[in-house]
């Protein structure tokens, strides 16, 4: 006869393989189709919330796998929250003004001539253009990650409704005091023609000289300082071209400064080393206090000006003369003493880097009118060589220099006339300054990881004043009036929002497009024909920094609630979005606009270099979901660890999709086996080893949903995956085969199992539903109604914690017996004595086992007897905590159904098969 027939074998309709490829389109465009982010926001109405603030991507070509791994973790986390019983907000955002989209438009009509060709408008018109088809493009290719967000609402910083806000919220921060404009030094791009941002600036290696000037005092300074003979101060820089525009030579007022024999003053800790490096001869013949020296003059050697000596904490004794340079005009901290002394801001340098007529109406230097239109860094040469015998020393290094972010070309520090948010002074009804009030924030913001606290602390605390305004056409215009007769700004609160006003209806172009007529308020009392337009435009990052009042403040977006609960990026938005955010955030409302921020690294090849075209190891999330799917993606997000560097390549996607194939298939085997189960066993009435697997299984769940809402995804995977491999596949699943499919239906250790099976399917199916949503929601279409209940989609479950108590199952001791077993069955099979463990039985003095039910302890080692029949060749030993545990053959026949030895007679069946046949 063909036992065959009579197993209860498993049966499910869930397919072994994903074939997501082309499965996961279908499902996902059915979410979009249903609207189920909206679905969402039913099922958890009047529920706890949590807002997910997103930072908003460039509408600037296709997504990367950066982009990739931002969007998925945010996805991960927002519906962790969501089936954790939360009411959800996640709507997508995208920053779309700025230089990028500039130059990409500028390359399609033919280059920076033609450009100039066309009216602003018609540059914005075409940049809007531009933005808006990148927009509808990653939107899309975010939406094939199974991303549910807010898609059909998401915010656009260029939509009219959002300039508008951005535009409101540059008035408050005016109207809190905090909005300043003036002639500062700021990071310039040449290349580009722009001031810059913090955020805007790379560093790369760079060749620069280094020289050593003296410069001679006064004869009255030399009087007064008590001096005969030569005297000069020795000035060390690594920007021969600003020398024309120095104006002073700042000391460190602490340090104590040396004249050597040859007439050179330096500080004296730098004295030796100056003295070994051969910049420098002759011994020691005077000493001054800093103090002493302070606001006496020195010459410059190119062309015979005044500098004078101040005193500056900036100056440290890690490398130069102590003797700094000083040209406010070329740099932050020259600046800031320069406003101390009064010293005046000379700046000979155009907007192309440049030498300007500065040069020759200053007399800066000899024969000026040959330097006039030559770039900067080509003039070093000819600089240097006009220092004749004030050179003391030259050559050249290579250094971290600031460049452009995108154009790559070195910065200079340029004194423009800017708009500045001044981060020291108090906003408007505050004691407390703007950066206090930011690092109060930063402190009550929780991090992860918490390293990232220090990184924004520190460049909270040490950042400048912010330079908002930007020299180009396509952004959000800073559009105030100017009164012509006096230069003052014209912050009348109507006159404001008058404009903010026609921004909402026309969008910013309308600063551009309509005449000052149309744009001042009726009532103002001031006349058209007085006043001017502001040309500048904001930095972009004043855009997106301005998201939490355009986006989560206003009545525009159901996007949740202010502040939210977390902005989530990658690491190096401390200096960017997280911190412009911050600023404007603290200015006008005084308070930070998130409660955590949580920071991700980037993504790298195997090896751990950067992703580049040329090197040929960029991974396209396209070329990803075509090859294995976006849940393989996803998956490799939930168990790489983003505090770090992130590797990916193709082996780690292999073993990402095998790691996925095992976790399907432990499904596939749970659902297939329970497929008759319509009552669940409660716990207390189940078998031991069912209550040891479910009491294991709500242990590990409890940690890794503590883990997951931790945002530690990496742990909470591992643990998770470590379970299903470990206990329940490599044990459980393997121990109860006999009992699911030899047993009567509803016999008791089956129906025991299989409620085990079902208890632990579901909660593990809504554990892994934020990172495999898509998998969860396809088990769902096929689990058994003892799963899923009257739900019809993943989205309608909860998690909640399995039920479960302690059990008198000593798992140690058990798992140790196991293993001691198993490795002399290793060697029984090699050996060939044995093909399977079910020719065996054991027999031991073990109280621990003996307790047991006679079944399961069999079933724990897959044995066909414990104790039960008597071992006449012994093929092994072992002990645990000194009980003796002795392994042979079994002396019964084997059971042609069940395959156990427990039979009587060859071919007859085992009186378990035979009960179970018979009735």
């Amino acid at each position: 006869m063909d036992y065959k027939e009579t197993l209860l074998l498993p049966s499910t309709q869930f397919p072994m393989r994903g074939n997501l490829m082309q499965n996961e389109p279908k499902r996902y465009a059915a979410w979009y189709e249903n609207n189920q982010y909206e679905k969402m926001k039913h099922h958890r109405k009047g529920c706890e919330s949590f807002t997910l603030h997103d930072g908003p991507p460039y509408a600037n070509g296709h997504t990367h796998i950066g982009h990739a791994l931002n969007k998925i973790l945010k996805d991960i986390i927002v519906k962790y929250h969501y089936f954790s019983g939360k009411s959800v907000r996640f709507t997508p955002g995208w920053d779309c003004h700025g230089l990028p989209i500039e130059q990409q438009v500028e390359k399609k009509i033919g280059g920076k001539k033609k450009k100039e060709l066309l009216s602003t408008g018609e540059i914005r018109r075409l940049c809007r253009e531009h933005a808006a088809t990148f927009v509808d493009i990653q939107k899309e290719e975010f939406k094939k990650l199974g991303i549910l967000a807010d898609w059909e609402h998401p915010y656009v910083t260029m939509d009219y409704k959002f300039e508008a806000n951005i535009y409101r919220t540059l008035c408050e921060v005016a109207q809190k005091g905090l909005l300043i404009e003036r002639s500062k030094p700021v990071f310039w791009s040449w290349a580009e023609r722009t001031a810059l941002a913090e955020a805007e600036v790379e560093y790369e290696d760079k060749e620069s000289y280094s020289v050593y000037v003296a410069f001679e005092l006064s004869d009255e300074s030399k009087i007064r300082a008590s001096v005969e003979g030569k005297a000069a101060l020795v000035i060390w820089t690594t920007t021969p071209w600003t020398l024309p525009a120095n104006v002073g030579i700042a000391l460190n007022p602490h340090e104590t400064y040396v004249r050597t024999s040859e007439g050179q003053i330096v500080a004296k800790a730098l004295y030796e080393t100056l003295v070994e490096q051969k910049i420098l001869g002759g011994t020691i013949v005077q000493e001054f206090d800093a103090a002493a020296l302070e606001n006496l003059h020195a010459i410059n050697p190119l062309n015979g000006r005044r500098s004078q000596i101040v005193l500056g904490e900036h100056v440290l004794m890690d490398n130069g003369t102590g003797c700094v340079h000083t040209a406010p005009g070329h740099g932050e901290d020259d600046y800031r003493i320069g406003l101390k002394y009064n010293l005046d801001v000379i700046m000979p340098v155009d907007e192309t880097g440049c030498f300007d007529a500065t040069v020759v109406r200053e007399k800066l230097l000899p024969d000026a009118e040959t330097f006039v239109g030559k770039h900067i860094f080509k003039c070093n040469d000819a600089i240097i060589e006009l220092l004749g015998d004030a050179l003391l020393h030259v050559n050249t290094f290579v250094h971290s220099y600031p460049h452009c972010w995108r154009s790559h070309t070195p910065l200079i520090f340029r004194a423009t006339k800017q708009w500045f948010i001044a981060v020291d002074e108090a906003p408007e009804g505050e004691t407390k300054t703007l950066r206090t009030i930011a690092l109060n924030a930063v402190e009550q913001t929780s991090f992860y990881p918490e390293s990232g606290r220090n990184r924004l602390n520190a460049m909270v605390e040490n950042r400048p004043d912010w330079c908002i305004s930007r020299q180009r056409d396509w952004g959000v215009p800073i559009a105030f009036f100017r009164v012509k007769a006096t230069g003052e700004i014209v912050l009348n609160e109507k006159v404001l929002n008058f404009i903010a006003m026609v921004f909402e209806m026309q969008g910013s172009d309308a600063w551009y497009n309509l005449p000052i007529e149309s744009l001042l308020y009726p009532g103002s009392g001031y006349k058209a024909d007085e006043l001017e337009k502001v040309g500048d435009i904001l930095d972009v990052w004043f855009d997106s920094g301005a998201t939490w009042n355009a986006v989560l403040k206003s009545r525009n977006y159901d996007a949740g609630s202010y502040p939210a609960d977390l902005y989530l990026e990658g690491s190096d938005q401390h200096r960017g979005w997280f911190q412009s955010s911050l600023f404007l955030s603290c200015a006008v409302a005084h308070r930070s606009p998130y409660n955590a921020i949580l920071t991700h690294g980037f993504t790298v090849d195997a090896k751990g270099e950067k992703m580049s075209k040329s090197k040929g190891n960029v991974i396209a999330p396209e070329k990803v979901i075509k090859q294995y799917g976006s849940e393989i993606l996803r998956l490799w997000v939930a168990m790489s660890d983003y505090q770090s560097d992130l590797k990916i390549s193709d082996d780690i996607l292999k073993q990402t999709a095998e790691s996925y194939r095992k976790l399907r298939n432990t499904f596939r085997f749970l659902m297939a086996n329970i497929h008759d189960l319509e009552t669940v066993v409660p716990f207390a009435s189940m078998g031991i080893l069912d209550q040891w697997i479910l009491s294991k299984a709500d242990d590990v769940f409890r940690k890794v949903h503590a883990a997951f809402g931790e945002y530690d995804f990496v742990n909470g995977m591992g643990l998770l995956n470590n379970f299903v491999v470990n206990e329940l596949s490599g044990i459980y699943m393997d121990l109860t085969k006999d009992r699911l499919y030899c047993d009567a239906k509803d016999a008791p250790h089956r129906r025991s199992s299989q409620s085990a099976m079902a208890l632990i399917a579901r909660n593990m199916l809504i554990l892994i539903a934020p990172v495999l949503t898509y998998t969860a929601d396809e088990i769902v279409e096929y689990a058994p109604e003892v799963i899923k209940g009257e739900h019809t989609t993943i989205f309608d479950f909860t998690y909640e914690d399995l039920d479960t108590f302690a059990v008198l199952f000593d798992e140690v001791y058990m798992l140790q017996a196991r293993d001691a077993f198993f490795e002399i069955v290793d060697g029984l099979k090699k050996e060939k004595k044995i093909k399977a463990t079910l020719e065996l039985v054991m027999t031991t003095d073990s109280a621990t086992v003996n307790t047991l039910d006679a079944t399961e302890a069999e079933d724990w080692f897959v044995v066909s007897g414990m104790n039960t029949q008597e071992i006449t060749e012994e093929l092994g030993r072992f002990e645990v905590a000194g009980d003796t545990f002795v392994i042979g053959y079994a002396t019964a026949m084997k059971c042609p159904r069940c395959w156990k030895y427990q039979s009587s007679a060859e071919a007859q069946l085992c009186a378990r098969c035979s009960e179970v046949l018979s009735s």
